[in-house]
């Protein structure tokens, strides 16, 4: 198949652009180069296009003879800033949205959407007494006295993490995950008035070598990884136990290929995870011992807004695309420490 392939460039669509390839496919690969991602001074690779999807007839170019578009392009990071609204709202939402009005002009009916766990907000939690419950975001006061865990609205009790399904209710917390509901949003409407079809993937804890190392597309393994680099040792909020899904590079590849591939009819969602969770700490120390290095230091403090846990269900996506992550994240995460990484 022809396959058009946004953001192409990226840590992510590098490896979909390969493993593309290597399934026989024609691949199409465009990016816009932000410097945000890539650095001010980075260079197109000669095989990529550079391409905004929100200009309409650059996209409505490189969508000719396509079968099926790979969209991975997007602004991510934690937003907490409402002055970053504007470029989510711009890159990510209008830029789907013009996407999905040129592939209706040519006629291209496939869309597999790079989604993001963040769309379920604070996960799925469960009281020993009162069983699934939402629990309300936690208090200042609880935070600062270094209690880190929801309670249950109902009664007080602690609750426990539990895997988040597919239908679970999306609610994002920050101004990017607004942006990626919106995006599913479109996709989804988009699939109801043109038949068309999405598969949209929710990437959990996205890790492997080639990630940024010190921008806001790094997350907490990069960073990590960049603290022991310049010689200090990874600091870990809260108590550490924060429990998290992290999945590998290839892995979210594998993911895409088999969406690609799928043939599936109208929208469909799915995590894309590694079925291993692992906490916050856990990935701190995994490091620090693969590179025989310093402990990790726990400071106790928090950030505004952070999820307490949030892991997900695998089992959709390898009942219905024939997907499961093989990569251990003991196994990559030890790999990882001394993995190169983009500047």
């Amino acid at each position: 198949m022809r396959v058009l392939l946004t953001g192409a460039a990226g840590f992510i669509g590098t490896r979909i652009r390969a493993r593309l390839a290597d399934a026989g496919h024609d691949v199409v690969a465009v990016d816009a180069l932000l410097p945000a991602a890539h650095g001010e001074d980075a260079d197109l690779p000669a095989d990529v296009t550079r391409v905004d999807v929100r200009d309409a007839a650059a996209v409505a170019a490189a969508l000719e003879g396509v079968d099926v578009v790979c969209h991975q392009a997007a602004v991510v990071g934690a937003g907490v800033n409402a002055a970053d609204a504007p470029s989510y709202a711009s890159h990510n939402d209008l830029g789907t949205a013009v996407l999905l009005a040129e592939m209706f002009a040519a006629g291209c009916q496939r869309l597999v959407l790079a989604s993001s766990m963040v769309v379920y907000g604070q996960g799925r939690f469960v009281c020993p007494e009162h069983g699934d419950v939402d629990p309300q975001p936690r208090r200042r006061e609880d935070l600062d006295a270094g209690v880190f865990d929801h309670r249950c609205p109902l009664g007080g009790e602690r609750v426990d993490w539990a895997l988040v399904g597919e239908d679970a209710a999306l609610r994002p917390r920050s101004l990017y995950a607004a942006s990626k509901v919106a995006q599913e949003h479109y996709a989804l409407a988009w699939s109801e008035s043109t038949g068309g079809s999405v598969v949209a993937l929710r990437y959990h804890n996205v890790y492997g070598p080639g990630m940024p190392r010190d921008t806001p597309y790094s997350g907490v393994a990069a960073i990590f990884r960049s603290a022991l680099e310049a010689g200090d040792v990874p600091r870990v909020f809260e108590d550490g136990g924060q429990m998290r899904d992290f999945v590998h590079v290839d892995d979210i590849a594998a993911a895409n290929v088999a969406a690609v591939e799928a043939g599936l009819d109208g929208f469909d969602a799915f995590n894309v995870c590694s079925g291993r969770p692992v906490s916050i700490l856990d990935v701190a120390t995994e490091l620090c011992d693969a590179r025989a290095d310093v402990a990790p230091v726990v400071t106790g403090q928090y950030r505004s807004g952070d999820v307490r846990h949030i892991v997900a269900d695998p089992a959709k996506a390898e009942r219905v695309l024939g997907f499961r992550a093989v990569i251990d994240p003991a196994d990559g995460l030890t790999e990882f420490a001394t993995a190169p990484l983009r500047g």
